[in-house]
């Protein structure tokens, strides 16, 4: 996988992290992931309503999700014009269903992730991710889940 190119209206600190995260994605590796998320990040995941609050509930579901997809690939990036929200578009597979989606990503000025937002279509690659998500962290990963 190329590492897609960073938009320049990300600001410095935000296009670091992003070069960091997918030199992570590239190498299939995300045991770095904590160096670019804040303490309080929440994590909003496709198959839930309420949020999961903490880094520990973000680096949990990205480090599992990066072992349950296949072929993942970014496409597309998109930045907000204060530099501080990202876009990117994706595809993958689960369990030989394809599905494609998008990772929203609000940064704060440090350059750490603070909100981590998946959105996944069509239905039949979203239920084929809950189903592997659920069997691998579905005991440990709602007990982050936020009061709202």
């Amino acid at each position: 996988m190329t590492i897609p190119h960073i938009p320049s209206a990300a600001t410095p600190a935000v296009a670091a992290s992003l070069n960091l995260w997918h030199e992570m994605i590239a190498a299939d590796d995300l045991s770095r992931l904590r160096e670019i998320v804040a303490e309080d990040a929440m994590f909003r995941s496709p198959m839930a309503h309420a949020p999961y609050a903490s880094a520990d509930a973000l680096v949990l579901a990205l480090t599992t999700v990066i072992q349950v997809f296949k072929d993942f690939t970014y496409h597309r990036s998109f930045v907000s014009d204060d530099g501080l929200d990202v876009v990117l578009e994706f595809s993958a597979t689960v369990n030989g269903k394809s599905l494609k989606g998008i990772d929203m990503i609000r940064f704060g000025a440090d350059g750490l992730i603070r909100d981590f937002e998946v959105m996944i279509r069509p239905m039949s690659g979203l239920q084929a991710l809950g189903a592997e998500m659920g069997a691998r962290v579905g005991g440990s990963l709602p007990a982050f889940k936020a009061k709202t």
